[in-house]
C-alpha cells in the first residue's frame, strides 16, 4: 500500500526518558514513503485547492462589489438617503457572523462536498437578483440574505481543509484559498473598469457588474458538486495507496480519528477552557482591517481626487501586492511552524498604513496616502489565515474544529460591524475616526496574541522540564492524545 513500517529504535531521541515514564510518540514507527507523500499534497493543490480557491474568489467578489457599485452612482439610482449606504454594509455583517455556527457544523454534518457548492448556488443566484432591486429596502434584504449564505463558506472551507492537510501545510494553504480574496478585490475592480463604461443602454453599469459576476458564481457552484470529495477517502483523483497515506499523515499530524460522525457534545468540548476568550477577541478584532480594506478601499482611494474609472482601476496594485505578500509569510509560517509573531508582523504593518491614512491629508501627499494603502492590504488579509490555523492547529478533535471555527468566523464577521459602524459618510473623505478605531482594533489584537502566544510558550517549556526533554507539537503524533491538551505528551503549536 506505500506505507513501510520499520523499527526506528535506531533514531530514537538520545535525550532522558520523561520522568513520568511516558512514551513519547510510539506510533512515530509508522513510515510513509515520501515519494507517496509529495504525490498525496500534490494532487490535492492541483485538483482541491484551485477549485475552492475560485469558489472563495466568488464569495469575495460577490461581497466586495458593493463598494465598487457605489462609485458608480448605486446610491443615487436606488434613492438612498443619509446613512443608508453605510447601513446596507452593516446589517449585512449580523446574518453573515451568526450563522456561521450552524452552516459550519452542517458542513460538518452533511459534508462540505453537498455545503459548500449549495451556498455558493445560493449567493450567486441572489448577486443577480439584486439587479431588480428597486430601492433601499429590496437591496437590503437580498443583501441580509446573500449574508447568511455566505457566512459559512469560509469557516467550513477552513475545517474542510484541515481535513485533508497536516498542520504544518494549512495556513499556507489557507492562504492560497483566502487570498484569491485580493484577487477578488482586483478583478472586482478590472470589470468596474469595463463595464461602468458601457453607456447607453437600460441597464446601469452597476448592475451589469451583478450580472456578470453572479453569473460566474452560479457556472462555478454547479460543477463543484461533483469535483469536490467528502473526504481524502472518497476522493476521485486518488489512487488507493494516496488514499492510505493520507489516513495515516493526518493521524500523525492533525486529528486523534478521521471522518468520525458528528457529535454535538463534542462540537463544544473546548469552550469551557480559559483559552477560548483570548481566541474570541483575537477573532473578533483582527478582521476590522480587512473589512475597512474590502469594503472602502474605493472609497478611501477616492479621496486622491481621480475619476470614478480611475479610482477601481487604482485598487488593483495594492490588493495584488497584499496577495504576493500573504503567500509569503504563510509560506514561512509554515515552514517554520511558528504563528504568534507572524500574526503580530502583519497586524502591525497595517496598523501603520491605517495611522499614516488617518493622519495626512491625503490629496496633498498623495504618493504617500497611495502608499499607505499598500501597506494596508499587505497586513490586513494575513490574520484571516494564520488565526484560523492557530486555533485548528490546537484542537485535533474534529467535531469540536467544525463548531470553534464556525463561531470564531462568525465573530470575526461581527467585527466587520466596528468598521462598517465607524465608515460613516459624514466623516468623508478623511475617515478619519474609521481608520483610527480600526488601527485600535489592530492594537488589541496584537495585545492578545501576544499574552496567548507566550502564555503556550510558557506552558510548553513547563511540560518539557517536567519530563526532562525537549518535545514540540511535531514530534507527537495526534492519533495519540486521547485526552487533548491533557495528555502529558501535548505541546502547542506556538
Amino acid at each position: 500500500m506505500g506505507i513501510n513500517e520499520k523499527n526506528l529504535g535506531s533514531q530514537t531521541r538520545s535525550d532522558s526518558v520523561p520522568s513520568e515514564g511516558i512514551e513519547i510518540g510510539s506510533s512515530t514507527n509508522v513510515v510513509i514513503d515520501k515519494a507517496l507523500d509529495r504525490a498525496y499534497v500534490r494532487k490535492m493543490d492541483l485538483y482541491l485547492l484551485p477549485y475552492l480557491s475560485i469558489m472563495y474568489f466568488f464569495n469575495s467578489v460577490d461581497r466586495s462589489n458593493l463598494g465598487n457599485a457605489e462609485t458608480d452612482g448605486m446610491s443615487d439610482d436606488l434613492h438612498f438617503v443619509g446613512e443608508q449606504y453605510s447601513l446596507l454594509i452593516l446589517l449585512f455583517y449580523v446574518p453573515n457572523g451568526l450563522c456561521d455556527l450552524p452552516l459550519n457544523m452542517l458542513t460538518k454534518r452533511f459534508s462540505g462536498r453537498v455545503m459548500l457548492p449549495s451556498l455558493m448556488f445560493g449567493w450567486g443566484a441572489l448577486s443577480m437578483i439584486q439587479v431588480a432591486c428597486k430601492d433601499f429596502a429590496g437591496l437590503l434584504v437580498v443583501r441580509l440574505l446573500i449574508g447568511a449564505l455566505e457566512a459559512g463558506f469560509f469557516a467550513g472551507t477552513v475545517f474542510y481543509l484541515t481535513l485533508f492537510y497536516t498542520r504544518g501545510e494549512l495556513g499556507f494553504r489557507i492562504a492560497i484559498f483566502f487570498g484569491s480574496a485580493l484577487l477578488a478585490a482586483a478583478f472586482s475592480g478590472l470589470i468596474s473598469f469595463g463595464v461602468f463604461r458601457i453607456e447607453g443602454t437600460a441597464i446601469k453599469g452597476w448592475q451589469y457588474l451583478f450580472l456578470l459576476e453572479g453569473g460566474l458564481t452560479l457556472i462555478f457552484a454547479f460543477f463543484a458538486f461533483w469535483w469536490l470529495p467528502a473526504s481524502p477517502h472518497t476522493a476521485w483523483f486518488l489512487t488507493d495507496d494516496e488514499k492510505e497515506a493520507a489516513k495515516v499523515r493526518l493521524l500523525r499530524d492533525g486529528s486523534q480519528q478521521l471522518e468520525v460522525d458528528f457529535n454535538l457534545k463534542e462540537c463544544f468540548s473546548s469552550w469551557n477552557n480559559w483559552k477560548f476568550f483570548p481566541w474570541c477577541v483575537i477573532s473578533f478584532t483582527y478582521p476590522v482591517a480587512f473589512s475597512t480594506c474590502a469594503n472602502f478601499l474605493p472609497l478611501v482611494l477616492r479621496r486622491l481626487g481621480y475619476s470614478t474609472v480611475v479610482t477601481n482601476l487604482l485598487t488593483v496594485p495594492p490588493n495584488f501586492v497584499g496577495f504576493l505578500v500573504l503567500l509569503c509569510v504563510t509560506f514561512h509560517s509554515d515552514r517554520v511552524r511558528e504563528r504568534t509573531f507572524h500574526i503580530i508582523g502583519s497586524l502591525a504593518l497595517s496598523m501603520c498604513g491605517l495611522i499614516i491614512l488617518a493622519a495626512i491629508d491625503a490629496e496633498a501627499n498623495k504618493g504617500v496616502a497611495y502608499f499607505a494603502t499598500f501597506l494596508v492590504a499587505a497586513g490586513a488579509y494575513i490574520p484571516s489565515c494564520l488565526v484560523h490555523s492557530w486555533h485548528n492547529n490546537n484542537n485535533v478533535n474534529e467535531n469540536s474544529r467544525a463548531a470553534t471555527t464556525g463561531l470564531l468566523v462568525g465573530l470575526g464577521n461581527l467585527g466587520g460591524i466596528l468598521s462598517s459602524a465607524t465608515f460613516r459618510t459624514t466623516y468623508a473623505p478623511r475617515y478619519a475616526p474609521t481608520l483610527i478605531a480600526t488601527a485600535a482594533c489592530n492594537l488589541t489584537c496584537i495585545f492578545f496574541t501576544f499574552w496567548l502566544g507566550m502564555w503556550m510558550r510558557k506552558d510548553n517549556q513547563r511540560r518539557d522540564q517536567a519530563q526532562g526533554m525537549v518535545v514540540k507539537a511535531e514530534d507527537v503524533d495526534t492519533s495519540e492524545l486521547r485526552d487533548g491538551e491533557k495528555d502529558p505528551r501535548w505541546r502547542y503549536f506556538v
